[in-house]
């Protein structure tokens, strides 16, 4: 067979250098989909969604293949099925072969470069690249090997002129957006994996880019690859570049096969494609019904002409009818045959074995000084991440200085101080939403890059506390140290380092439950109320407001006032308070 014999040549090379591993490997993975349906379950008073149907096709190294068709036929919804990324409240039916085998195809078998850019707007995009690089090309690899590869992805994808700029968010003007999506693909495309999906990679980007971007991706795709890319409407430069052709419309095959033969499928079913048209716009035109109704209450009224576009025999057919009769006719077209002949070919083909492992090749400590580098980086550039909440903590133990300033000795300054202690803990943990839209975005990063096999959960959540303690530890001892001689505690620095040592706790706490929250929540909004009910519970049973020991035993006492880091944080500020005032009056006596 041709697959054997290409495989077999591929096996006798033994690439050995880590550079020639990562950029010229020439393991292919034959991928074929059989009956692949998609539907949502209770959509709609129970109805059934059917975002698929019965989809057959499949893909092959050295080859690019395109999904066409108009918005909401499938697109996204096939790359997700094909990669094992479908969300929870789907089903799919069918199957998924990989090199003849089911095979999870998640956690580092593929690289997927979503439609969404998502990036540490903090960071320039050389440095975006480098992390990435750093954690996942092999360890055995120098540093100027990781570096030649990181400077030829920047010149491969025409990165050089805004390699040293920031990506840009809310407070950072960056990068324009087809410099954001020629980014995210690079990222991908560093370690040259050997399967290859991408989500409308040219959107946003200008003709020239698109182009430059498309022959890219054939590049690698020539170069023993498979490459998977779904395009929504390209120029007929792009459209020439791809070699496959995967055309839907509302979940259903339209066309599939090589590219270069559909427009001769579309003359032979009654549609022509006009000369000096271009073909990616005539069969769009010819298969979304989505404005069917507008267009005939239009053409009803006089405002509108005939579409142009269509072989004057079937001007008078609505596109859903169109659409109908080239389902229809591709059903029983010598390109579904040879597609069937030849997925049949590929199941019963046993590739190499790609097992569902984490595609990052890097030690777990490089992983781990990487990602605390770089997420220290953006929390120090980031000033709505502790800058801001720095500023605000300072500026209010300032505040809280002067109006509980030397209060003095007395049994009513004893409340004094503990309403000062009760502030200054809850006011500094309530601050920790402030961080919510850093912690989102971040966490954003961070679900993509676990789903693309860059590093496991530990290393980051470890990682992310190490980033983050040198900016707690500064909030709490300025905090502390500001109030605590301000108010004028006692004078003992080992009592001041034990408070701060305290706040630096709570904070801790608090920051990693904030964390859990904006892993859990969708968005910044419901991460907010969801973080100010959390906190304002502990507030409140952390033994201010209300004695720990008079709180209803049940549920309340126990066990929340006992896994409230309120209630023992604020515990040990009291006693050395109550210590004071104690020994103040062993003085008098």
């Amino acid at each position: 067979m041709e697959i054997e014999q290409d495989n077999a040549k591929d096996n006798s090379k033994g690439v050995s250098n880590p550079i020639e591993m990562m950029r010229g490997s020439k393991r292919g993975m034959h991928l074929v989909w059989e009956d692949l349906s998609v539907v949502i379950p209770n959509f709609g008073n129970g109805h059934t969604r059917r975002l698929l149907n019965g989809l057959n096709g499949y893909v092959e190294p050295n080859r690019i293949m395109a999904i066409m068709g108009p918005s909401g036929s499938g697109k996204s919804t096939l790359l997700d099925a094909l990669a094992g990324r479908l969300s929870g409240n789907v089903i799919m039916s069918g199957n998924v072969l990989l090199n003849g085998k089911k095979r999870r195809l998640d956690y580092g078998v593929v690289a997927y470069v979503t439609q969404e850019d998502i990036l540490l707007g903090t960071l320039t995009v050389r440095e975006t690249i480098s992390y990435s690089a750093n954690l996942r090309l092999p360890a055995t690899m120098t540093k100027e090997e990781v570096n030649d590869i990181v400077e030829g992805t920047i010149m491969e994808m025409g990165l050089q002129d805004c390699a040293d700029r920031l990506i840009g968010n809310w407070h950072l003007r960056g990068i324009s957006g087809g410099e954001k999506k020629r980014t995210s693909i690079a990222l991908e495309i560093l370690t040259r994996p050997c399967l290859l999906f991408l989500d409308e990679p040219t959107s946003g980007l200008d003709s020239a880019s698109a182009y430059f971007v498309a022959q890219t991706l054939r590049n690698i795709a020539h170069d023993g690859k498979t490459v998977i890319s779904s395009i929504h409407q390209p120029s007929s430069e792009v459209f020439a570049l791809f070699d496959d052709l995967f055309l839907l419309s509302g979940g259903q095959t339209i066309y599939f096969g090589p590219a270069e033969n559909a427009v001769e499928f579309f003359g032979k079913a009654g549609f022509p494609c006009p000369s000096r048209r271009n073909p990616s716009d005539h069969f769009l035109r010819c298969i979304n019904s989505d404005f069917d109704t507008v267009t005939t209450t239009m053409m009803s009224s006089g405002r509108t002409h005939e579409p142009k576009t269509l072989a004057p025999p079937t001007m008078n057919l609505s596109t859903a009818e169109i659409k109908a009769i080239l389902i229809e006719k591709y059903r029983w077209s010598e390109y579904a045959t040879c597609a069937r002949a030849r997925i049949k070919q590929i199941s019963n083909f046993e590739g190499h074995n790609y097992e569902s492992k984490s595609k990052s090749q890097a030690k777990w400590l490089k992983q781990l000084s990487t990602l605390t580098h770089r997420s220290f980086v953006n929390m120090s550039r980031d000033v709505g991440y502790y800058w801001i909440r720095l500023t605000i903590y300072v500026a209010l133990s300032l505040c809280v200085g002067t109006i509980f300033y030397d209060i003095g000795s007395s049994y009513t300054a004893i409340l004094a101080r503990g309403a000062c202690g009760a502030f200054i803990s809850g006011f500094m943990t309530f601050m920790s939403i402030g961080g919510f839209p850093s912690f989102i975005e971040e966490m954003k990063v961070f679900y993509k890059e676990r789903l693309n096999g860059y590093y496991g959960i530990a290393v980051y959540i470890l990682s992310n506390f190490l980033s983050s303690f040198p900016f707690i530890a500064v909030m709490s001892f300025a905090t502390g140290s500001i109030t605590y001689y301000m108010v004028k505690f006692r004078s003992e620095f080992s009592h001041l380092l034990y408070i701060c040592l305290d706040l630096l706790g709570c904070i801790a706490v608090v920051e990693s439950s904030m964390m859990i929250i904006a892993a859990l929540v969708p968005n910044f909004l419901m991460g907010l109320i969801i973080g100010a009910g959390y906190i304002g519970l502990m507030m409140m049973t952390a033994g201010y407001f209300r004695q720990i020991r008079d709180l209803p035993k049940f549920f309340w006492r126990y066990p929340i006032s006992y896994i409230n880091y309120g209630a023992w944080g604020l515990q040990v500020l009291i006693i050395y308070w109550f210590m004071y005032k104690s020994c103040l009056l062993s003085k008098r006596k």
